[in-house]
């Protein structure tokens, strides 16, 4: 079975893509680390590697939360499966 990608902590609201090629529609293995546990998914996007993919359904203003911790909020929503990255998470820094 392939990973495709990985979460550090079953807390986490996202994942890593760790594969090239990820398309609309596909499902999905992943691997949460801590734990040793398996998770499955079907895509929403194409989703290149090494960005993110959500977990859970994601809320306008709410924290995105990776490796155990807060790397920004939600500015517009965000459904399981969906492209995490700046054109909806920005960080809370400024």
């Amino acid at each position: 079975m392939v990973t495709h990608f990985v979460v550090h902590e079953p807390g986490d609201s996202v994942g890593v893509v760790v594969v090239e090629g990820v398309k609309k529609g596909e499902k999905l293995n992943g691997w949460i680390m801590d734990g040793d546990s398996s998770v499955e998914m079907t895509t929403l996007d194409n989703i290149p590697i090494g960005h993110k993919i959500a977990l859970k359904d994601l809320a306008e203003g709410d924290t995105v939360i990776k490796y155990g911790t807060d790397i920004g909020k939600v500015v517009k929503p965000i459904k399981r499966g969906e492209h995490l990255h700046v054109h909806n998470v920005k960080t809370k820094r400024w």
